[in-house]
């Protein structure tokens, strides 16, 4: 794991520190949450795109849209 630095005004990381206790948690927590998030968001946000080239050329594999079909497994 690495460690990071980061300078923060003193009020805004006591407000911070306060609402990550009134969630149960530490404000280390919610900062490597969110940059996990962040690390993950880049992944989710490729992987869009690619379903978005995929289907914006009708790229199905050959599956037919069946409305009989979909009725019986709804």
């Amino acid at each position: 794991m690495a460690n990071i630095t980061l300078s923060s005004d003193d009020d805004d990381t006591a407000r911070a520190r306060a609402a990550a206790q009134m969630m149960g948690t530490s404000l280390n927590q919610l900062v490597r949450d969110y940059i996990a998030q962040l690390g993950g968001a880049g992944q989710r946000a490729v992987e869009a795109d690619e379903y978005l080239r995929e289907a914006g050329r009708g790229n199905s594999g050959g599956w037919k849209f069946d409305r009989e079909a979909l009725q019986r497994n709804a």
